[in-house]
Order: C-alpha cells, then sequence, then structure tokens
C-alpha cells in the first residue's frame, strides 16, 4: 500500500501538560478526521503503553504503532532525576537532558518500524471443515460432544472399546457436588449418554482409534482403523525405549529422541502426505483419559502387593465395590477392615505414589465410605502423607472425619505382612505420635492416574516432529500445556486436552474440563476461518513469509518450531501449515538466511529500530552516556516493565527498549548490527525456562539462551567483552525487581567501557 505518515503525540496523562488526551472521545475523533481528510493510514501515536486502548487506537485498514512515552518515559524516568534544561541550559549544547533524548530516540524508532512492516492479510484456507472431532468415549469426550452439539457443531467421537462409558461406567459412586457435601452419587454417565443420543449432530464410532491426523486447524484429515490393525497410512515409527538411552543406558534428552525419529523416518515424505480416503475435520478435542499406575515391583516390595492378592490398588478395589458388597479377592470373605494406603513411606513429605493428587485423596475417602456402608462393623483406616481436597470437597473431607468407622492419620506405613486370618499394616511418625499395627481383611494402594498420553502418541499425527507432542521434560506424559496459562491448548494448534490426559481429575471435574475444552476448539474454528490466530496472540492476522529462493534447507526454523507448524519436503524446504502457526517468530529468530519475515514483525522492522537509536558520541558530549538495547519478550517481560512505571519505579535513561514477540524470535543479526553501530550494550529480557517454565511459546527463552552463547564465541572473536550481551529472566509479578536488574548491568557495561566500535 502507499503509505501516508501521521505521527501524534499525546499530552495526557503527564506526558505534557498542555492539551487533552489522544484516548478520549474528541482525541479518537480527531485521528479519524486525520483517515478520512487527511488520507493518513499509517499512524505513530506516541503515548501510553501499546498493552492499554488498544482497542481504541485499532482503525480498519491502517498501520498503527504505538510509542510508549508514559510507562517508558516519563512514568520510569522523573524530572527529580532527570531535570529538564533551565533556560540557561536550553542553548547549551553540552547539556544532556536525558528523558528527553528517550522520548526522540522511542518516536524516531516508531517511525523507522512503521516504514518497513506491511498491513497483515488474513490466510484463509481453501477446504475449511467446521467439524470436532472428540477422541475418547468416556465422560469427558461425551461431556464434550454434547457441549459443542448444543451450539451446533458436528461432532464425531471415537472410542476404542466397543461401548461409550469409560472408566465412568465402572465405578460405584462419585463424590458429593452439593452441599452439604456429605452424601455420594450414583454415576451421571449413563444419563450423559443418553443426552448424547438425542443429538443427531453427534456420531459415534466405536471400537476405533485414530490412526493418523494430517494436515492443519480448519483442515485436518484424519484416518481412523480397528485397533492393532496395520495400514497403509500409518504414524511414523515411534522411537522404541531400547533407542532412548545411550551406551551407558542414561536417558537421552527430548532433542536427541528427536534426532533419532528423524533418522528413522528418514526419506518417509509419505508421512506428510494426506489421506484421500480420510475424514476432515477443522479442530481435534483429545479426552482419551487414563490408565492406573503400576506399582508393583521392588519399590513398592514393602506394601506386599506381589505377595499377597488382598493388597489392591484403589482401581481394582473401585471394581470390586461395583459389584456389590466388599470381599477379599483372595477368599470371597467379608472384607470389614481396609486399610488406605495414601504414600509408598519413604520417610519424605513429598513422597505420593506417582501421579497422584487431590483425586487420590478424594477416592481413599470415597471408598473409605464404602466400607463403612456395606458393613455396620466396617472400619476404614487411611495413611497418608498428603490429604488434599481443594474448594468445597472440604466438606467432604469433615464430614468422613466425623463417620464412624473412618480413622484417618498421617503416617508413612514401613511394612504390610500376612497374619493367620489376613494382613498386618505397620505405620510410623504418625499423629499420635507412635508406631501403630493395624489388621486388616484387604489393604488399597493409592495409585496414580498416567495420562493416556505418556506411554501412546493417540493423536497419531503426520508432522515433521513426530506423531505425539515433543517431551520437553517437564509434563510426565500431560498433554497440555497449562504451565504457560493456557489450559487445554497443547503443543499442537487446534488439538485441546480435557480431562485426564491434562493432569488427574475427578469426574465431576473432568465434566466442567469438558466445556472448557469444547470452547477452545469453537474458538479455533471461528478465528481459523477468520484467517486470525488462535492463541496466545489471539487475531493476529500475520504469518510467516518465506523467501525460498535463498533457502538452504539447513531445517533448523523446522526443527526449533516449538509447535510443529511446519513439514518439509524431500530436499528439506520448509512447507508451512498457517494455521498451526502461533505467531511466536521463532522461525524468524532461528533463520542464518534470515529470509523469515511477518507482515508487520520482521527482520528488517526490528534492525531499523536498532539503527534509529541516537549513538552520542565524543564529538557531541566530553563524556557521552551510554547506549544500551533491551529487546524485551512481550509477554511477561515487557508488562513487568510497564507495572514498574505504574508504580513510578526507575532505571537507567541510557536503556532503549525494543519489544519482540518471543526471545525465541531473536535473531542474532539484531545483536551484532546494534554493536556495529556502536551500542555499548544489549540485554534480552524474557520469561523464565528450566523446571520453573513461564514461556508462552514454550521453548523461546532456551533457544535465546543457546544462541547468547554463539554470540559470547562471536564477541570474543572481535575482542569485545561476553559481557556485553547477557540474558535475564523475569516473571510477570517480579516487576520490582527490574531497576536493580537493569541498573547492575549498566553499571557492569559502565565498568567495561564504551564500545570500541562507536564512531566506526
Amino acid at each position: 500500500m502507499d503509505k501516508k505518515y501521521g505521527v501524534y503525540i499525546c499530552t495526557g496523562c503527564g506526558i505534557v501538560k498542555t492539551h487533552p488526551c489522544l484516548c478520549g472521545k474528541e482525541g479518537v475523533e480527531f485521528l479519524k478526521k486525520e483517515i478520512a481528510d487527511e488520507g493518513v493510514n499509517t499512524l505513530v501515536i506516541a503515548a501510553c503503553s501499546r498493552r492499554v486502548n488498544f482497542d481504541v487506537f485499532r482503525f480498519d485498514g491502517c498501520i498503527v504503532d504505538r510509542v510508549n512515552l508514559r510507562e517508558q518515559v516519563v512514568w520510569s524516568h522523573p524530572r527529580t532525576k532527570y531535570p529538564a534544561p533551565t533556560e540557561e541550559q536550553k542553548d547549551d549544547e553540552t547539556f544532556i537532558d536525558h528523558v528527553q533524548m528517550m522520548a526522540e530516540d522511542y518516536v524516531k524508532m516508531g517511525m523507522a518500524k512503521v516504514e518497513k512492516i506491511d498491513l497483515p492479510e488474513p490466510y484463509q484456507l481453501e477446504n475449511f471443515s467446521r467439524k470436532i472431532l472428540v477422541i475418547g468415549g468416556g465422560i469427558t469426550g461425551v461431556s464434550a460432544a454434547i457441549e459443542a452439539a448444543k451450539v451446533g457443531y458436528e461432532v464425531t467421537i471415537v472410542e476404542k472399546e466397543g461401548t461409550l462409558g469409560g472408566y465412568a461406567s465402572k465405578i460405584r459412586k462419585q463424590m458429593p457436588v452439593e452441599d452439604p457435601y456429605e452424601n455420594l452419587i450414583s454415576p451421571v454417565i449413563d444419563g450423559k449418554i443418553k443426552e448424547l443420543d438425542a443429538y443427531p449432530n453427534i456420531s459415534v464410532k466405536t471400537g476405533a482409534v485414530v490412526a493418523r491426523i494430517a494436515g492443519q486447524p480448519g483442515d485436518f484429515t484424519v484416518t481412523f482403523k480397528k485397533p492393532g490393525d496395520k495400514i497403509e497410512f500409518d504414524v511414523p515409527f515411534p522411537v522404541p525405549p531400547e533407542k532412548k538411552v545411550d551406551e551407558n543406558g542414561k536417558e537421552l534428552d527430548a532433542d536427541q529422541i528427536y534426532e533419532i525419529y528423524l533418522e528413522m523416518n528418514k526419506g518417509r515424505q509419505d508421512i506428510l502426505a494426506l489421506d484421500p480416503n480420510g475424514e476432515s475435520f477443522g479442530a481435534v478435542i483429545l479426552a482419551a483419559g487414563w490408565r492406573p499406575a503400576d506399582i508393583t515391583g521392588e519399590e513398592y516390595a514393602h506394601l506386599g502387593i506381589d505377595e499377597s492378592s488382598d493388597v489392591v490398588t484403589n482401581h481394582q478395589f473401585e471394581e470390586i465395590a461395583a459389584k456389590g458388597k466388599i470381599i477379599r479377592p483372595s477368599d470371597g470373605k467379608e472384607a470389614k477392615s481396609v486399610v488406605f494406603i495414601q504414600s509408598p513411606g519413604k520417610g519424605e513429605d513429598d513422597a505420593d505414589f506417582d501421579y497422584c493428587g487431590a483425586v487420590t485423596s478424594l477416592v481413599s475417602l470415597k471408598q473409605a465410605k464404602y466400607v463403612c456402608e456395606d458393613y455396620d462393623d466396617g472400619k476404614s483406616y487411611i495413611f497418608y502423607q498428603h490429604m488434599r481436597t481443594p474448594g468445597l470437597q472440604e466438606n467432604f473431607y469433615k464430614s468422613i472425619q466425623q463417620t464412624d468407622g473412618i480413622f484417618l492419620t498421617k503416617g508413612e506405613v514401613c511394612n504390610v505382612s500376612k497374619s493367620d486370618d489376613g494382613l498386618v499394616v505397620e505405620a510410623d511418625n504418625t499423629l499420635l505420635g507412635e508406631k501403630i499395627k493395624v489388621k486388616a481383611d484387604m489393604v488399597v494402594l493409592a495409585a496414580g492416574m498416567v495420562p493416556a498420553t505418556a506411554d501412546d502418541p493417540v493423536v497419531n499425527l503426520a508432522y515433521r516432529q513426530g506423531p505425539a507432542f515433543r517431551d520437553i521434560g517437564l509434563f510426565n506424559g500431560y498433554s497440555d500445556s497449562n504451565f504457560i496459562c493456557f489450559p487445554y491448548e497443547t503443543q499442537r494448534t487446534g488439538i485441546y486436552a480435557a480431562g485426564a490426559v491434562r493432569r488427574s481429575m475427578t469426574i465431576e471435574e473432568s465434566m466442567e474440563d469438558a466445556t472448557g475444552a469444547a470452547l477452545k476448539a469453537i474458538q479455533c474454528l471461528e478465528s481459523t476461518n477468520r484467517g486470525v490466530s488462535v492463541h496466545p496472540r489471539s487475531g493476529d492476522m500475520t504469518f510467516p513469509d518465506f523467501f525460498f529462493q535463498r533457502c538452504t534447507q539447513c531445517k533448523r526454523c523446522t526443527e526449533e518450531c516449538p509447535f510443529g507448524a511446519l513439514d518439509d519436503d524431500e530436499k528439506g524446504t520448509p512447507k508451512l501449515n498457517p494455521t498451526r502457526c502461533r505467531r511466536c517468530g521463532t522461525c524468524m529468530g532461528a533463520c542464518p538466511e534470515r529470509i523469515i519475515n511477518f507482515a508487520d514483525y520482521n527482520i528488517d522492522s526490528i534492525g531499523s529500530m536498532v539503527k534509529a537509536i541516537g549513538v552520542p558520541s565524543e564529538d557531541d558530549y566530553d563524556e557521552p552516556p551510554l547506549r544500551i538495547l533491551a529487546l524485551v519478550c512481550e509477554n511477561d517481560a515487557y508488562p513487568a516493565l510497564d507495572i514498574l512505571g505504574m508504580n513510578r519505579l526507575q532505571y537507567s535513561a541510557n536503556v532503549r527498549v525494543i519489544p519482540v514477540r518471543c526471545l525465541g524470535s531473536v535473531n542474532v543479526i539484531w545483536i551484532k548490527d546494534a554493536l556495529a553501530q556502536g551500542l555499548d550494550g544489549i540485554f534480552l529480557l524474557g520469561c523464565k525456562h528450566g523446571d520453573d517454565y513461564q514461556c508462552h511459546f514454550i521453548k523461546g527463552s532456551e533457544l535465546a539462551e543457546i544462541r547468547m552463547q554463539k554470540i559470547g564465541d562471536a564477541l570474543s572473536s572481535l575482542a569485545l567483552e561476553s559481557e556485553r550481551v547477557q540474558m535475564f529472566e523475569v516473571a510477570i509479578d517480579e516487576y520490582d525487581k527490574l531497576p536493580n536488574m537493569i541498573d547492575s548491568f549498566v553499571e557492569e557495561i559502565e565498568g567495561l567501557g564504551p564500545n570500541p566500535f562507536k564512531g566506526f
């Protein structure tokens, strides 16, 4: 488009103290008049943060950039510390007005940016499907299908068993769901299945599994098969367990396993092909459920699980209870005394069984009640390290405490042994302060709920990055990405997790979870149909644009994309699936040839902003101030900077901030150009990674850190100190740590002295 520029400086909010603010009614009307009468279609608005009033300053058909003079200049750099020039100083060319220089730099950076960006156009699918696929016919899948069908969407449920219902159809009772939270209720699954049958827009495939999902949101092609069948379009070979360890038996990390996967499937371009006979879907809800954790073996030998058939898991106990009165598996006699063990008794405060949580606590309380319901003289004993009963289920816990025949205590179960007429359970460090022994007819171990995705791809994706969700070592097989505050969203766009594949859940929680996943799937369909991003950059109309003439088929973009948005052809040339893309820009940062860009966020636009920063030299000042570039992640770090300004906290006026979509999108050319221009230091500010991972785009901070190490090597070769480029992590609520973090870095750069390339 032919651009006509307009630059507007708001004078509200104390930025300047003479005129009304642009975000008010009159200000917006003024801008609209400029667009209509003057033909302005490219606006630079110097005012408050781009994170506020974003809807106010959105004008159809116009490029708009926001220059943050409020939070990042005026509020965080007060005139008490950086005084404006007096009348006498105004003509003094050596006077340094730091705040004015900041404001001028930011306006110039905004003007440089809009010159290099274009108005995005939506990506429209040729073959768009509004159908939703639900994988799993248990309570979660049935509930999700009903919720989507209620609002008019076509839904298909695929269930590997011969009937719907899943685990919910195999239990005796459910937890209470209403006040006073004392009485167990009958299972609701039969009623939900009857409700599902009443919807003509729901179809059911039982005795079937998903063999393969190819394509992208809005245009998935799904192939079904019978469990155990081998078909032409089966998914790529998974990496077998024996290949997931090195010669010393040490587990390989996720990236090493991925490389093995690629080698195993080398040359198999058929894995990406569409099945002409497949069914078309727009979004997928993954409700595949769970399996009981395995608690056999030496680690649990002291609990008697391998020695006596009367030591069972909570799952096995529920099956017994569903058939009638509680009886011992060994001889069919009445089991009137039952011990429920919540922890393997390792002597550690966090030593519950694997995959345990609030559900296993609640299930033990429920099953303890079964014993007392079946036998007037029944006795239940619950030994726990943790008793988790969240929300109003605390009332259920209190009612169990008051139930005759149920005894609860914190304690470490150190041994379960056979006796002449049953079992003996020994526990130490109890609330009674002493070691105790309990005679029992049965012992129940609180086995956890292992998500179905822990050892089975389930979704069986025909993606370059493999048939499952890539393991980044944090989730123990759970498929959700809720560590980044987006429940239901998996690492694959358009596929939404619900129920026990996300975390251990009760039936009641799973039904509620199904509603959330159904809404997400619907949001995905409607956003995809409009040609905009679903999440987390909801509404973003951009997608990567490749200049393939310079592509070297290095595959870095394909391999580093956190969401599997890129496949490749037999030569290694990337093939984009735009609706899979989350718009993080990781591919842009990964590309050494710099051929990947977005319409309104590209290598040239950020590079031009860097070059627009004024770098004072000795020709202008006896002691020129330093210039520090900050590349700041827009998800956590940039909001933290805004909050810093709102709280009137202060940091060095030598810093110039450029927001980036994710640190994974930072291309090293920006850093090289900044140093070549004479900037004295650069820091990247982003989300935390590792065990406390908070990156919205999963691997952004981690990838940036790896790239920074390579930058350090380059700096050393140029005789520049590697300390001039650093990376910091911050959570959104750690804004108060930023002033010290930034100022300490500036002091370190001051100690190193000016960039020796300044002026060249």
